[in-house]
């Protein structure tokens, strides 16, 4: 019985010892690859140019809005406050621009 009680012990031992000698190479490795990871997230984000936003294009007018505001400079002209020249160059720029 010494014997078996002493073969049960040694195994244990072993087995003991190799749980630990492989717990600590995983947590080494998994620390190798996090610190991998983190220097290739340093790297993409120093190679990457800052992004510049653009400034969104001015609202562009829809009919209703020009209709409006061609009947309101028609009502500017019988008014006689635009003359005919002014009309024109307002009438244009609120067509074409």
């Amino acid at each position: 019985m010494p014997g078996l009680i002493r073969g049960v012990a040694r195994t244990a031992a072993i087995a003991g010892t190799a749980t630990a000698v492989s717990n600590r190479v995983s947590r080494r490795q998994a620390g190798r690859w996090a610190e991998q990871e983190q220097q290739q997230q340093q790297q993409q984000y120093a190679e990457a140019p800052p992004q510049q936003y653009a400034e969104p294009p001015a609202p562009q007018a829809t009919m209703d809005d020009k209709l409006a505001q061609l009947k309101e400079l028609g009502e500017l002209k019988a008014a006689g406050v635009l003359s005919e020249l002014e009309f024109e160059q307002q009438k244009d720029r609120i067509l074409n621009g």
